[in-house]
């Protein structure tokens, strides 16, 4: 939850932006930070009067190394018009872009009184309600990659083909900035990712690729990113949109099945992986097996992407230690907002690591069936 304000805020600048044009927040406010938000700080604003709740999410202070990252623009948009559906979101209020105010750009946003679990294994609900609870995650995913850009006037958001070749083409240009970034401290470089460049050449393979989608994607949809019903077992809202676009459904998809991928290794990555233990199959009671998810996501989203889902994993594994690597460079410049910044930070190699076994291991079922 929130607590002590680590990257001060002018509260006076605020409140009075607030008066201003937020009718429905009474100041004078309290204001505490989360600790979770690795990218973008984010703090609770409690108004003194009603004691009514609200997030606020500002890019960080400094120079940025992504131009692509710390979006708190398109955050409120896909926020705002994702209002007019039934894909739950919290309510947006504003969209700051003027940098006199605090420092950077920031949004408020509702705040969401529900249950956000940070180990996607749900340890502490029961049986019954962690089978439901993940099922009505992957119903909300396939529910919002139906929603058509178009209908809610986003046509523009994103390009509608060529999804995984733009992520491989910003990736590395992010990459290479990110290796170089040296620590403040001991002036030791961040490092390159562990095979960077044979999964690049892997993943750039036309003939390896899925068949092309257009959807909207979320960018992080994840157990932790979704807010649970104080009591019921569903989704109540999903938060961290700042990678959002249009792309390619898969990558959602793979994102939220990574713990089932990286358990199945066996290896620990520390505070950047999801994956644990308790995913193997039957170990956790309750808990759904990888390809129920992956049917009961066909069956809500009108496609099956059960081909292509092992392809979309690994590219996911690539990802996650592109961005681990991200908050790594982060933290090297002291710019990283989260408390566990230097532990994830440390999940890059390994993850690395993991998206090539799992790379290996496709190439090998291809092999296999040309002989």
């Amino acid at each position: 939850m929130a607590g002590e304000v680590r990257q001060p805020i002018d509260v006076a600048a605020l409140s009075r932006y607030i008066d201003a044009n937020v009718p429905e927040i009474k100041t004078p406010i309290d204001v505490k930070q989360f600790g979770y938000g690795q990218s973008n700080p984010t703090y609770l604003l409690t108004s003194a009067p009603t004691g009514s709740k609200f997030v606020l999410r500002k890019k960080p202070p400094g120079q940025l190394l992504s131009k692509t990252a710390h979006k708190v623009d398109r955050e409120y948009r896909i926020i705002a018009a994702l209002s007019k559906t039934d894909v739950p979101v919290p309510k947006a209020y504003c969209l700051c872009e003027d940098d006199s105010v605090l420092g950077t750009a920031f949004y408020i946003m509702e705040f969401l009184d529900g249950r956000i679990f940070e180990d996607p294994s749900l340890p502490d609900v029961s049986v019954e309600d962690r089978t439901m609870m993940w099922h009505d995650a992957v119903r909300t995913l396939a529910k919002f990659h139906r929603v058509k850009p178009g209908d809610i006037n986003m046509s523009n958001f994103g390009k509608p083909s060529g999804f995984f070749n733009r992520q491989l083409a910003t990736f590395a240009t992010i990459s290479e900035a990110q290796a170089k970034t040296r620590d403040v401290d001991s002036n030791e470089p961040v490092g390159k990712i562990p095979h960077y460049d044979d999964m690049v050449a892997f993943f750039s393979d036309a003939a390896a690729q899925p068949r092309d989608r257009s959807s909207f994607v979320h960018g992080d949809y994840k157990i932790d990113n979704v807010v649970f019903h104080k009591t019921e077992p569903r989704v109540i809202g999903i938060l961290d949109w700042e990678m959002s676009t249009i792309g390619h459904p898969l990558s959602d998809l793979s994102n939220l099945l990574s713990p089932y991928v990286t358990a199945s290794t066996g290896v620990s990555i520390g505070a950047g992986g999801r994956g644990t233990q308790s995913f193997q199959p039957g170990a956790t009671p309750g808990l759904p097996l990888h390809d129920e998810l992956v049917a009961l996501y066909a069956e809500t989203a009108g496609w099956n992407p059960a081909q292509d889902i092992t392809w979309g994993e690994a590219f996911n594994l690539y990802r996650g230690s592109v961005i681990l690597q991200g908050i790594a460079a982060r933290y090297a410049r002291r710019q990283a907002s989260s408390l566990k910044a230097r532990d994830y930070g440390e999940g890059m190699k390994p993850m690395g690591e993991l998206a090539w076994g799992l790379v290996q291991k496709i190439k090998k079922g291809e092999a296999k069936a040309k002989l």
